[in-house]
């Protein structure tokens, strides 16, 4: 049995969290870079252009590269031989979040009920936590900033178990195109198939950690992927909006075993800006 004190889980979310909102993945950085170069229409290469330069500048005077320092998601997993010591893993957890978004000088977006008053927790907690137990002796914690001028673009349905993989993929792009140039894109999209209501929107998120670069393990999947990118980019929303052949950066999917009578698909819309940061412990 190995100790961890939550004194480290929280200090890793802090880190985690700061370091997300300053430094986008390597693999969208790229990503961005290389569809400015291959981008035909002239106001979307442009826009391309800036958006790398913003990233640049971001980093010069060491500012968080979006203003939107969006809503903190945290996923944890947690090997069976760790014992965690001293206060609790959702209190450790949201005192990371509060010291990463005031340390940090984040922007502080949460509100403590999401009907009546909505008043401002003032420190940006609480944070979305899911929690899994692993094989092993380790933690490993992820953390998603997540903005929500595109996580308001997202959708979920349930599907009949008739539905064909064209009806499933009709539906993924018809959420893009709905979408239009709101979520800033070029957007990155986590797709979520099978599992129940909730858990399909689980898996969409969780698709959203995955670096764009690597492919989903399962040839079938990734295939679609691959299909969805290409649909999505002949939409001609473009870069902000503008037109183009850069709507979508990457897909990613995620499924998981369903009931007989049904197939649910989850959607969540990423903007360009999808930060995300892991470290084990």
């Amino acid at each position: 049995m190995r100790k961890i004190s939550t004194e480290t889980i929280k200090e890793t979310v802090e880190k985690l969290l700061t370091e997300a909102n300053y430094e986008l993945p390597e693999s969208v950085k790229r990503s961005i870079e290389k569809a400015r170069d291959t981008e035909q229409n002239a106001l979307a290469k442009s826009i391309l252009g800036k958006l790398s330069e913003n990233l640049d500048a971001a980093s010069k005077i060491n500012v968080p590269i979006c203003q939107d320092t969006g809503m903190a998601v945290v996923f944890i997993e947690i090997g069976q031989d760790v014992l965690l010591e001293r206060e609790t893993l959702e209190d450790a957890v949201n005192e990371g979040v509060r010291n990463a978004y005031i340390n940090g000088y984040l922007r502080k977006s949460v509100v403590s009920d999401p009907l009546f008053g909505r008043k401002n927790t003032d420190d940006n907690t609480p944070a979305i936590l899911y929690t899994k137990i692993v094989k092993g002796d380790k933690v490993k914690i992820s953390v998603m900033p997540k903005g929500f001028g595109s996580e308001n673009m997202s959708a979920l349905k349930m599907f009949t178990p008739s539905a064909t993989k064209e009806k499933i993929e009709d539906f993924i792009v018809e959420t893009v195109k709905n979408a239009g140039g709101n979520p800033c894109p070029p957007v990155i999209i986590g797709v979520g198939i099978g599992g129940d209501f909730e858990y399909c929107a689980f898996l969409a998120k969780k698709a959203l950690l995955r670096d764009i670069d690597i492919r989903n393990s399962d040839e079938n999947y990734a295939k679609m992927e691959e299909e969805l990118l290409c649909k999505i980019n002949n939409l001609n929303i473009g870069p902000q909006g503008f037109g183009g052949n850069t709507t979508a950066l990457g897909v990613n999917i995620e499924y998981y075993p369903t009931h007989i009578a049904g197939l649910p698909v989850a959607v969540n819309t990423s903007c360009h800006v999808t930060r995300h940061k892991s470290k084990e412990i």
